[in-house]
């Protein structure tokens, strides 16, 4: 089941501690920063705040970040990640989709630093900004995909009205 092409996306940014959550507006175009949760060390994902803000905001669909080391491999975390998103496509019944998110929380950082802005004391913002640039990556990527096919079956579709 995929992510249907209109309609929020909830986007889970994936830490021990803390989790950062973005959402897209309806047509897929702009993610947004929407929320931190906090896990205590050695506690479960804070699901019960997560499926408030699912119902609340109604995603169609949910992209997790998947931790990649630097040369694109798996490590620990990623694993972590994975089960996480099995657990989350389980209780909500919505499709998902797992996402490079390697660089987003040094992106996140330089954004803020860019604008001027301190990091200090903003942990839980940063977060919430990575997986909005998480999000974004995402749903750029997708319409590039999208255009990309839709260019090649007009290609397509021309030469063969041609010949």
């Amino acid at each position: 089941m995929s992510i249907p092409s209109t309609g929020r996306i909830l986007a889970i940014d994936w830490g021990e501690i803390r989790i950062g959550l973005a959402l897209s507006d309806e047509t897929q175009t702009l993610a947004s920063p929407l929320e931190t949760l906090h896990r205590r060390q050695g506690k479960r994902f804070p699901m019960t705040r997560f499926l408030e803000l699912t119902a609340s905001h109604q995603p169609v669909g949910l992209v997790v970040g998947l931790p990649l080391s630097g040369e694109g491999g798996e490590e620990v975390s990623a694993a972590s990640a994975r089960e996480l998103a099995t657990a989350l496509a389980r209780r909500t019944a919505l499709p998902l989709e797992l996402w490079d998110e390697r660089m987003t929380t040094a992106r996140a950082l330089r954004t803020i630093q860019e604008q001027g802005g301190s990091t200090r004391g903003r942990k839980h913002d940063v977060d919430a900004l990575a997986a909005a640039i998480l999000l974004q990556q995402f749903l750029d990527a997708r319409r590039n995909r999208t255009e990309m096919a839709e260019r090649a079956d007009g290609a397509g579709g021309a030469e063969g009205a041609e010949g």
